[in-house]
């Protein structure tokens, strides 16, 4: 709905839904930790400046008359209000609109999908959602933003008001100053806030670190004038040593936007040649657009303390999308672009030293702080994969922090480091063997398995998605081939413990494989005795050089077409099902026979059927018969 006056200059909008559904949450979830609203806004209000900072390297002239950025914070006990006033970059009518009525950012479905109604557990999430601005109305009964953006006349300013309720005004104003003052009426329960000594106490907690000036109207209210109440330094460019943990994690909170601390960081500065300083952060938790590879957050650059863009996604590859932090460089020029950033030859160094160091920070974590690690790999561990494909020189560095759940830990259900792995090989034994699945329960159920059950031989098994592609390109580890117990041939002699020939039958019954694919056709390329079965009368298996069937599964699904790839069928000559099966002289109970072998060797490994009914028919044709026999017996 839409009221407008004659001037066209004062709307009534409303919210979007989910803005309406984040609002009621959030004032219920989060009352518990009201003061958060001043951080977001001081957050806000440092983003604005430091937009303007960078928007004024091309046109000096938006600074106006006014080129020192700052901040400043009042209260009136009279009015029960709180101002949060900047003098950044502002917003135009658009973006009031764009900015305050909706909620445009990616994962926006996936977090209301995650909501429960646990006001516990929803908080967090709320909390890792990142709620900005919509955290003034936790305390406020009404607030009011005028705001005008650099660059636009005086005329036109703008004015947005709202309860909280269902929609907002928004009206055009004159404001002679560019910027954002956001007045927050509290509601009662709430007159904590309109006190100075509780203010300058949650800006010295919060917002210390903002490099801008955080000005309040001075205590002593026979002193005019106004006092920084923070100590407005670039936290990166203090010495590590005079740091507070609790600083680094209110500075994670700022540049993430998140209301957890970070799992961990690292702080560094690069001198010599190429002089740069990050502070980097892993978070304790995945952002909701962790998925989205072409839609990267993360990363701050300035230049000489200069803020020049958010997001700059060429200082950090793609498989560490999910670290935040800042990168702030002596040597690049202050009038980068995102253009120059892909062909700059020390955004390369940058990027590579940054790499190193996050790489680092997870070894430093993998080895003196497994729980730690633990967290951190259930999490993330799935994109950190991706480093393989992304960046093949630092394979050797990624494979040493990639975990995996394994045969040896099934009790467990901990997982296993490829160097636990290659702790625990058998003598003789040359190959670190793995299977992909779809999910734990089909990987550690399969039929592939058997063999090495009973000899005690460990296996890897890797149910992400990612896997398929990630053992196509970590071949080995520490000189050690990597080989999928599904794909060609098995053998396992020369192994201490595990005799010659292990798995295969004597009688290879080379008749009966005839027989078999005789009766299945095309349906298989070859059928052949296994030395992988012990239990189970038949399994698929690859050929070395195609495609698993999980893989083809993941391609299929991802609408591409393939061409048509014939599995291997393996038959146990020790089970009674293929000595029974060996024994049929009926040509067409036969094929029934091969037939079913087929389709549960399918179903074992968690595929589909191409005939689902034409398998319960002959399957309930055969249990009919087997009742036949018995009762004649």
């Amino acid at each position: 709905m839409t009221a407008m006056n004659e001037s066209l200059q004062t709307q009534t909008l409303g919210f979007q839904a989910e803005v309406q559904q984040l609002l009621r949450l959030m004032v219920h979830s989060l009352y518990g930790n009201r003061e958060i609203f001043l951080r977001e806004l001081v957050s806000n209000a440092s983003d604005a400046a430091d937009r303007l900072r960078f928007e004024s390297l091309r046109n000096a002239a938006l600074l106006e008359d006014d080129p020192e950025l700052g901040i400043r914070v009042e209260f009136d006990p009279n009015q029960k209000t709180i101002s949060v006033i900047d003098n950044g970059i502002g917003m135009s009518r658009q973006e009031v609109v764009d900015n305050l009525g909706t909620i445009a950012k990616s994962g926006t479905r996936e977090f209301f999908a995650a909501l429960t109604g646990d006001q516990a557990r929803d908080s967090q999430l709320i909390g890792q959602f990142g709620v900005g601005f919509y955290s003034s109305f936790i305390v406020a009964s009404r607030v009011e933003v005028t705001t005008r953006r650099a660059g636009l006349p005086r005329t036109e300013g703008v004015r947005w008001i709202s309860t909280g309720e269902s929609d907002y005004t928004i009206e055009t104003v004159d404001r002679p100053r560019r910027g954002t003052r956001v007045v927050l009426t509290l509601r009662e329960g709430n007159e904590e806030f309109l006190d100075g000594a509780r203010l300058r106490d949650i800006l010295r907690k919060y917002s210390d670190h903002i490099s801008l000036p955080i000005r309040m109207p001075r205590e002593d209210k026979d002193e005019k004038g106004d006092e920084t109440v923070n100590s407005a330094t670039a936290l990166w460019s203090r010495l590590r040593k005079d740091i507070t943990e609790e600083e680094y994690h209110e500075f994670y909170r700022h540049v993430a936007h998140d209301f957890e601390a970070p799992l961990a960081y690292t702080h560094s500065k690069v001198e010599g040649k190429l002089e740069y300083t990050s502070v980097l952060f892993i978070p304790a938790h995945a952002p909701f657009d962790l998925w989205d590879r072409e839609h990267r957050h993360g990363i701050k650059l300035y230049v000489r303390r200069v803020f020049i863009m958010d997001d700059a996604d060429q200082l950090l590859p793609p498989f560490l999308r999910f670290v935040r932090g800042v990168v702030d460089s002596d040597d690049l020029p202050l009038n980068i672009s995102r253009e120059i950033l892909q062909q700059n030859r020390n955004i390369e160094a940058i990027r590579s030293g940054c790499t190193k160091k996050v790489l680092d920070l997870l070894q430093a974590l993998a080895t003196g702080e497994p729980e730690k690690y633990a967290k951190f790999w259930s999490v993330f561990g799935r994109v950190l994969k991706e480093g393989v494909i992304d960046a093949p020189d630092r394979r050797k560095e990624l494979a040493k922090l990639f975990r995996f759940s394994s045969t040896h830990a099934d009790d467990s259900g901990e997982t296993v480091s490829l160097a636990d792995c290659l702790g625990r090989l058998r003598d003789g034994q040359k190959t670190i063997y793995y299977i992909t699945a779809e999910n734990l329960a089909t990987a550690r159920a399969s039929p592939h398995l058997e063999i090495f059950r009973k000899r005690g031989i460990e296996v890897l098994l890797l149910t992400d998605p990612v896997d398929e592609w990630l053992t196509a390109h970590l071949t080995e580890f520490e000189g050690k081939p990597l080989q999928s117990v599904a794909r060609g041939e098995l053998d396992l002699d020369g192994i201490a413990g595990v005799e010659e020939g292990a798995g295969a039958e004597q009688d290879a019954h080379p008749e009966l494989a005839a027989r078999i694919k005789d009766a299945l056709g095309d349906r298989v390329r070859e059928v052949r005795a296994s030395s992988r079965l012990t239990d189970s009368p038949a399994c698929l298996v690859a050929d070395e050089n195609e495609l698993s069937r999980q893989m083809q599964k993941i391609l299929r699904a991802a609408g591409q077409t393939l061409p048509e790839q014939r599995p291997i069928l393996e038959i146990n000559p020790g089970h009674p099902l293929i000595a029974r099966l060996g024994a049929e002289q009926d040509a067409a109970r036969f094929q029934d026979w091969a037939r079913l072998l087929l389709d549960q060797a399918v179903l074992s490994e968690g595929g589909q059927l191409e005939d689902p009914a034409g398998f319960v028919r002959r399957l309930n044709s055969l249990l009919l018969d087997g009742s036949r026999a018995g009762g004649k017996g």
